[in-house]
């Protein structure tokens, strides 16, 4: 009797997934939000990515609150401040691997696998290349680079630690990037999601035990985090390497014959270096915003990093939605179906609307008991930031998914400029008038000194950072709806038309 009830209950669970993935898009579509067909196909696609986006999500949520409670505000701040100089590499590794999925969906679209497997040993030495120089940098120079962004020493020495030890993952976090890419451009988000389901409870484990010091372990406080971190992503780099070079996937990464494809390797370069550019731009962007928040003191840092992670719950699904949105633009267009890329492009940024504002809205009402978990000083203000986060939850949607969009078709130009105008001559120039007024700034490599700053404080940085997703949102989007991105698909010469 036990045991029949048990298997039902696991065959109960076993099928939520499932009923969820048919279920909500068929609620959407009574009301007339979305289309049930192409919103069921897209959360099919996103659910796995959001689950380890989720999941992912929830590790640094853990890493914050474990280190805020063992250690402070301060080193809420450095880890943050740290965790800046590391997403330069995983940034890349984005944009690297916006090339991979665009490239790998169309050469699938077309009926072409074989070349879609040399395409991820192309992505793999791209990841190389980029990551090893990144790693010794940051391992030289961790803590003065910590120290551009604040006068905080304690904040400097826990950054720096975090960042020089972190930074040793580099390498394999790309090429599992590389992986989940490739298999997502030819329409397999299960796989990386279960890898991940292995390997970050891994992470939140180790992490625990380390920063704490449980059991027979050292208590490493914020070093326990980035050797939990690094072991975990060295875990997941092998366990995609052992599965692509299995052969038993619908991407294998062929370790003998061809190595290098000019081609290829080019129509990935040509993709990815606008969305790297739009990366560099996104992080080094964050670097002047962060200073200001430094001025402004350690407990506004600390509070800006609570309030960014605990919202990337609600902005998380994006990521899914995305991915899906280049998967099946990038199908459609690579078949020679501009009309339904366009429609599957329109339909995703639906269903991923109505969710994205349905999970702010549950954060925004339990913002202050959430806030209480990381253990600050500053409560009151970490709700703040939390609420203003949710203000800016629809333009990052938008933004997002158009740009999944855009990336599917090969189109990636227009988000690097709506990533300009919405970092650089938006979020930027707003952000510095929170600075006092008189404070002097120099500008690196000019050399010159100004004292731009109009004492606003932070209703300043709140327009900054609410501001700057609905300008990339319109740009994004704009383009989206013009249409050009099916040309810039056609020229390409991958797909339909080789």
């Amino acid at each position: 009797m036990a045991r029949r009830l048990l298997a039902r209950l696991v065959a109960w669970l076993s099928a939520l997934p499932g009923r969820f993935i048919d279920g909500f898009p068929a609620l959407l579509a009574q009301y007339g939000l979305v289309d049930r067909e192409k919103s069921t196909e897209a959360l099919d696609l996103a659910a796995p990515v959001m689950v380890t986006g989720g999941l992912r999500i929830f590790l640094r949520i853990a890493d914050f609150a474990m280190v805020g409670l063992a250690l402070g505000d301060a080193a809420i701040a450095g880890l943050e401040l740290g965790f800046q100089y590391y997403f330069i590499g995983f940034g890349l590794s984005l944009a690297v691997t916006s090339g991979t999925i665009s490239v790998v969906s169309r050469l699938q679209g077309a009926g072409e696998p074989e070349r879609a497997d040399l395409a991820v040993k192309q992505s793999l030495w791209l990841a190389l290349l980029i990551s090893v120089p990144l790693t010794a940098v940051s391992w030289l120079y961790a803590e003065p680079l910590v120290g551009l962004l604040t006068g905080d020493p304690d904040a400097i020495r826990f950054g720096g630690l975090y960042l020089s030890i972190v930074m040793l993952s580099l390498a394999p976090r790309f090429w599992s990037m590389v992986a989940a890419r490739a298999l997502a451009g030819s329409a397999d988000t299960r796989t990386p999601m279960y890898v991940r389901l292995l390997t970050l409870p891994t992470n939140v484990v180790l992490n625990a035990v380390l920063i704490f010091g449980l059991g027979p372990a050292p208590r490493l406080g914020i070093a326990g985090a980035a050797i939990g971190t690094a072991v975990a992503n060295t875990l997941a780099a092998a366990v995609f390497f052992a599965l692509l070079a299995s052969g038993r996937y619908v991407v294998t990464l062929r370790l003998g014959g061809r190595q290098l494809d000019l081609g290829l390797l080019t129509e990935i370069v040509r993709v990815a270096l606008p969305l790297s550019g739009m990366r560099l731009l996104q992080t080094f962007a964050r670097f002047p915003f962060l200073f200001v928040l430094g001025v402004l003191g350690t407990p506004t840092v600390a509070a800006f990093a609570i309030g960014r992670r605990v919202m990337l719950l609600a902005l998380m699904p994006a990521w899914g939605y995305s991915t899906a949105a280049s998967t099946l633009v990038g199908q459609y267009v690579g078949a020679g179906d501009d009309t339904d890329a366009g429609e599957y492009g329109w339909q995703t940024l639906r269903i991923a609307l109505v969710t994205q504002l349905l999970i702010a809205a549950v954060l925004v009402v339990f913002a202050r008991p959430i806030s209480l978990l990381f253990g600050t000083e500053y409560p009151d203000l970490t709700v703040t930031f939390i609420r203003v986060f949710a203000l800016a939850v629809a333009g990052f949607s938008v933004s997002r998914t158009m740009r999944g969009s855009l990336r599917g078709a090969g189109d990636t130009r227009w988000p690097l400029y709506g990533t300009f105008v919405g970092s650089y001559l938006y979020r930027i120039p707003v952000a510095v008038l929170a600075l006092p007024v008189g404070f002097a700034v120099t500008v690196p490599v000019l050399g010159i000194t100004l004292t731009p700053g109009m004492g606003w404080g932070l209703p300043a940085i709140f327009a900054a950072i609410v501001g700057d997703y609905y300008v990339k949102a319109a740009v994004n989007t704009g383009r989206f709806w013009t249409g050009k991105w099916r040309a810039v698909a056609r020229a390409s010469g991958v797909g339909a038309d080789d």
